[in-house]
């Protein structure tokens, strides 16, 4: 079987009772090879038709409309989003950029919007106006978990005059055949998502010394209990731009290979070149203190010996490598050079996060040499 080792590596944490389930899946030349549910998902119906909240991956869905807005001349790199959305262009944000958005450099990373104030249009750009920078935009790389994708949102709906949510289903994935992949689900039709939950104790400070030279680590705004919050009915409806994307794996699997060969021209070729190719930002992440590697709305894997600690890239994904993780353990790449697409996710937010980066790793390296 293709994968019987990744698929060994993935049951190994269900069988422990580490985390009450997963989807995996493969994919190569625009067809799923795998195609994985383990454990119980929780949900209405067999388990392998669960759908997953996938946390940050979901920030290629949205990159993937904005490439289409780039391309159209809708927006430009070096637009200022204070220019298309006034309400943000208060308290110095106003020279901040598209690019900058897409980039993480913007200088607003723990800019505070949450439920409910995220469901209400209205609301979210009253905080807009309030939000203050950190530093000067450009200037250093911190990853923005929210604050950003929903300035990139704004700018979609202030351009094309559609909600957001609408934009990247049919402009983005409905093309795509992806019709299970959602950013926004109508509590009516959310039977099949399955339930987040904690697991696990987290990592003793003597066991984060000893890995990571710190005893303990800050999330920031990426607590667990923000992570159960985000897959409530209410939030799942929502479509955090920047988090809360649903699908299946094997939908993410096929969304990356439509990264890697753009069937119908659904995306500018030079502008998913540069966004799946290029690395714009070298500035260094200071939560794992490598650079961070970023392109236009994603990670990219590089060649400088850090892949591992980037995106959950693994060991043995070249540096071509492109993706985005999510919070809990998510995981979506492609690599060019095999040209294999992989996504890993779960509903189970281990508390142990270094148990966690190492399954993500494991995983990786297994899934880039599952077809050797």
């Amino acid at each position: 079987m293709v994968g019987e080792k990744l698929v060994a590596r993935a049951r190994r944490e269900i069988d422990a009772g580490l985390l009450p389930s997963c989807q995996l899946a493969l994919a190569r030349d625009g067809k799923v090879i795998l195609d994985v549910t383990l454990g119980d998902p929780g949900i209405d119906g067999p388990a392998e038709s669960a759908r997953y909240l996938m946390y940050s991956s979901t920030k290629a869905l949205t990159a993937g409309a904005v490439w289409q807005l780039l391309a159209d001349g809708s927006l430009k790199l070096d637009t200022r989003a204070g220019d298309v959305v006034p309400e943000f262009a208060t308290n110095g944000k106003e020279v901040v950029t598209v690019e900058q958005l897409l980039l993480h450099t913007a200088g607003f990373p723990m800019a505070p919007l949450g439920p409910p104030d995220w469901s209400s249009r209205e609301k979210r750009l009253e905080r807009f106006a309030k939000w203050r920078l950190n530093w000067e935009p450009g200037t250093r790389f911190e990853y923005h978990p929210s604050a950003a994708h929903w300035v990139l949102a704004e700018l979609i709906e202030r351009v094309t005059g559609t909600d957001f949510r609408q934009v990247i289903h049919e402009r983005v994935l409905d093309p795509l055949g992806l019709h299970r992949l959602r950013v926004g689900v109508p509590r009516a039709e959310q039977g099949d998502i399955a339930p987040v939950s904690t697991v696990g104790e987290p990592p003793t400070a003597e066991e984060l010394e000893a890995a990571l030279g710190i005893a303990n680590l800050d999330p920031g705004e990426v607590t667990d209990a923000a992570l159960v919050t985000l897959g409530r009915p209410e939030n799942l409806e929502v479509g955090v731009p920047g988090g809360g994307g649903v699908g299946p794996a094997s939908e993410m699997a096929l969304y990356y290979q439509a990264l890697l060969h753009n069937p119908g021209g659904l995306w500018d070729a030079g502008w998913l070149a540069d966004a799946t190719g290029r690395i714009r930002c070298t500035l260094p992440d200071p939560m794992i203190g490598v650079a961070s590697n970023r392109s236009l709305g994603l990670g990219i894997a590089g060649d400088d010996g850090n892949a591992a600690f980037r995106q959950n890239f693994g060991r043995t994904c070249s540096p071509r490598t492109f993706g985005h993780a999510g919070a809990g353990g998510q995981i979506a790449w492609a690599d060019p050079d095999t040209g294999l697409s992989f996504v890993y996710f779960t509903n189970g937010l281990d508390a142990h996060v270094l148990r966690q980066g190492r399954r993500g790793v494991a995983l990786s390296s297994l899934a880039a040499v599952a077809l050797d």
